[in-house]
């Protein structure tokens, strides 16, 4: 136990684990704050502790390093984005790319943090960079295969290349989501509801 953590006189056994958890919470909370603003490098452990209100060390008790931070910065954002995502479905792929759309659209910070860092991984040197490099990749895989059921389906056009459709998913979310951070009378929703039903969707069938 640190310093910043000292048992309070009659608390349960459960007390100071749960205070541990509370603090590990916060930590994390300001560092979404600090990393969203300043990317993965320019996020200083010193000003995270110090809007925590504990010191480095008390820091350090919870976290190895800035690497470990970071991490569970990045693995509760990638929780909050399948939960808003919702169950996967067969030809769900669209609908669930429109909902993280949404969802992003009321996440500014965690919109933000993720815009930053992956510009940032593109560095092979930057700590995220073979993780970022494997979202992406793993990312358009999926889509592809489900972009090709859906083909099947008769749900997505028959006439577009399954792999480019789903890199092209992922770059037009990208490309909404920064000039929304940019801008924030950028409607990304919509903008990306009409790119899918421009592009990915059959075309409505005539009408009598």
């Amino acid at each position: 136990m640190d310093a910043d953590e000292q048992p309070v006189a009659g608390r349960g056994r459960r007390g100071p684990y749960a205070a541990g958890q509370a603090r590990r919470q916060a930590i994390v909370d300001e560092a979404l704050a600090v990393f969203s603003r300043t990317g993965f490098r320019g996020g200083s452990l010193r000003e995270i502790a110090k809007r925590v209100g504990v010191t480095p060390a008390g820091l350090l008790h919870h976290f190895a390093d800035k690497e470990e931070l970071f991490a569970e910065v990045l693995h509760q954002r990638d929780a909050k984005v399948r939960a808003a995502a919702g169950d996967p479905a067969e030809h769900a792929l669209l609908e669930q790319a429109t909902r993280v759309v949404a969802h992003n659209q009321t996440s500014r910070g965690l919109t933000s943090l993720y815009a930053i860092v992956s510009a940032e991984a593109t560095d092979p040197e930057h700590p995220s960079h073979a993780d970022f490099a494997a979202r992406y990749r793993d990312r358009a895989s999926e889509a592809e295969d489900i972009l090709r059921r859906g083909q099947l389906a008769g749900e997505v056009r028959s006439d577009i290349d399954p792999a480019h459709a789903a890199r092209l998913i992922s770059a037009v979310m990208d490309g909404i989501q920064l000039q929304w951070l940019l801008d924030d009378s950028v409607d990304m929703v919509e903008l990306f509801q009409e790119f899918v039903s421009h592009y990915l969707l059959p075309p409505a069938a005539p009408r009598d």
